[in-house]
């Protein structure tokens, strides 16, 4: 369904930000096209198979370039993967409901240990294998040896938390054991990164399997994969396993899939407009004006937020710091125009971040009403902790110190970071941004010499934030450790454990409710955006749908001959 939301108005007080947003509300106002006469062209009509997809994708990852399932984290390539290989479970987007696909059932254990699926009959994987309980044992027995050799960098380690063994119980029964219980798991089979690999595959090495060297038992078959040019992708003879939550669960009605890299987003645009290929997917969303040229040339736009946690910055509170003052963390809540920040940055019908979360994950619970722009409450709490504003000075002082919080910025790429320098400095906070490379990075968490920084995690879970914010599981553990003091932590970690290591929903959904109230209370995030996946899609594009993970699948899809 394409997704239009309604427009947002701001207080935002610099005055080009303001005349920014102006000239983008007026472009969008005064198109000649509209979002009615959007759409595939052929809309309430039977599909007609045959026809190449040409998709253009922002760049290839430059040093990790793989499509292994288990292995990679790169948006792009999980999204090609979701067509490839299928899973034992799916979720639904709207509802976030575990379905069955190559699993027809399951049983949970009453102390959350055991996860029991039987499989559905007559599965294979594009080799010739049976899809069976044997397989399943393969692929999961894989997940746990590759968690342990790649020292927990291989995306997929954080899906299988806790399992300790795969058990064949008959050729189409498997059982899963955890050493604790985790909630998690079952949303965890649907997924792309838990996604099944024929038996053979695991004969490859795992870098021969990220240049694609697998069979799996998705409806494309992945011919090719050239790192930084190129992926292809040709259907599927005698599928007909597809997901219930796709209209289409026979063979696809694509002929053939293919990818390229383009790196600059006008370029890409332009492609689509110039009919050279059906699908502009891009990194960060569209601009105003690339949506409009979309949509007068006769092509259409589809928005989905991204699950996970939201385009947030996290503090550094260590003691010395200035954001280890609850009052000066508070200050930032209500410096910054949410509202005014999306629609200058992304145009004013981009949906404004209201938590920790986007708005799309399981458990999402609204902190709107926690983070209202209050620029003179701001000035009051700095006031109270002490930074006051001299006569005649820009910045806030405290002992002779000026308030400067350091936001390192890995890469160029950095969407409203300079709305929020000028609107923290409207209040006295000098926000001082430092590009730098992820070495750099690095050194800099390792040795606490910043104030703010940057993360995200893309699962339909929000279990996916212990991995930015549980010291013992995290990516980053410097990051971690400084982001709350170590009672918060602690709240915070309890929290995740009361929400996953349970069969109780009610009492994940309490923990969870708890955590997102806890995280802004406390001043433990401070979002900034929505992350929202756009694409642009030529109107002969038609059936598309957006996964649980705002992936694509192509189940549905099909060219207006």
């Amino acid at each position: 369904m394409r997704q239009h939301t309604r427009p947002r108005s701001g207080r935002f007080k610099v005055a080009g930000a303001l005349a920014l947003m102006s000239a983008l509300v007026v472009t969008a106002c005064s198109s000649g096209g509209s979002d009615a006469d959007s759409g595939p062209s052929g809309e309430g009509q039977d599909p007609v198979r045959g026809g190449t997809l040409d998709i253009a994708y922002f760049p290839d990852n430059p040093t990790f370039s793989c499509v292994d399932p288990f292995q990679t984290y790169w948006i792009e390539h999980r999204s090609v993967i979701r067509n490839v290989a299928d899973s034992l479970t799916d979720q639904n987007p709207d509802t976030g409901a575990i379905v069955p696909w190559l699993a027809s059932k399951w049983e949970i254990s009453t102390d959350g240990l055991d996860y029991t699926f039987t499989l559905r009959d007559g599965v294979t994987f594009s080799d010739g294998a049976p899809l069976d309980a044997a397989a399943v044992k393969t692929n999961f027995d894989a997940f746990i040896d590759l968690a342990k050799t790649s020292g927990g960098t291989a995306f997929g380690t954080s899906y299988i938390l806790g399992l300790e063994s795969t058990t064949v119980v008959d050729p189409q029964t498997v059982t899963f054991h955890f050493t604790q219980p985790n909630s998690s798991f079952l949303q965890a089979t649907s997924t792309t990164n838990l996604a099944l690999l024929s038996p053979a595959s695991f004969q490859k090495t795992p870098e021969e399997r990220c240049l694609g060297n697998f069979a799996a038992s998705g409806l494309f078959v992945l011919d090719n994969y050239t790192p930084g040019q190129s992926i292809s992708l040709s259907r599927r003879a005698g599928y007909n396993w597809g997901s219930s939550l796709s209209k289409n669960t026979g063979a696809a009605y694509l002929d053939a899939v293919k990818y390229t890299y383009v790196a600059e987003d006008s370029v890409r645009t332009g492609n689509l407009v110039s009919g050279a290929i059906d699908i502009a997917w891009p990194r960060n969303p569209l601009t105003v004006e690339d949506q409009e040229l979309i949509k007068n040339s006769g092509g259409y736009i589809e928005a989905r937020s991204l699950p996970g946690v939201s385009n947030t910055l996290f503090p550094n509170v260590t003691a010395g710091k200035p954001l280890s003052d609850p009052k000066v963390r508070q200050a930032l809540y209500q410096a910054t125009d949410l509202t005014t920040n999306a629609a200058t940055v992304f145009g004013p019908d981009y949906p404004v971040v209201a938590g920790a979360f986007n708005s799309t994950t399981p458990f999402f619970q609204s902190q709107a009403d926690k983070l209202g722009f209050d620029p003179d409450a701001a000035g009051q709490a700095l006031d109270a902790a002490g930074w006051t504003l001299a006569p005649g000075s820009q910045y806030r002082a405290k002992d002779g110190k000026q308030l400067s919080l350091t936001y390192p910025i890995i890469g160029q790429y950095a969407a409203g970071n300079e709305l929020l320098q000028d609107q923290w400095r409207q209040v006295g906070i000098d926000l001082q941004l430092k590009v730098v490379t992820q070495a750099e990075a690095i050194g800099l968490f390792k040795s606490g010499d910043y104030d703010l920084t940057s993360n995200y995690f893309t699962r339909a879970d929000p279990g996916a934030l212990q991995f930015i914010l549980v010291e013992a599981l995290a990516n980053q553990k410097a990051v971690a450790h400084n982001a709350a003091t170590p009672e918060v932590a602690a709240q915070i970690q309890q929290l995740f454990v009361k929400a996953t290591q349970t069969t109780d929903e009610a009492q994940t959904k309490q923990a969870y409710d708890d955590l997102q109230a806890l995280l802004i209370d406390q001043g433990v995030t401070f979002p900034l955006f929505e992350r929202q996946q756009l694409a642009g899609l030529s109107n002969k594009v038609n059936g598309f749908r957006f996964t649980s993970e705002s992936f694509m699948s192509l189940n549905d899809t099909w060219i207006q001959q």
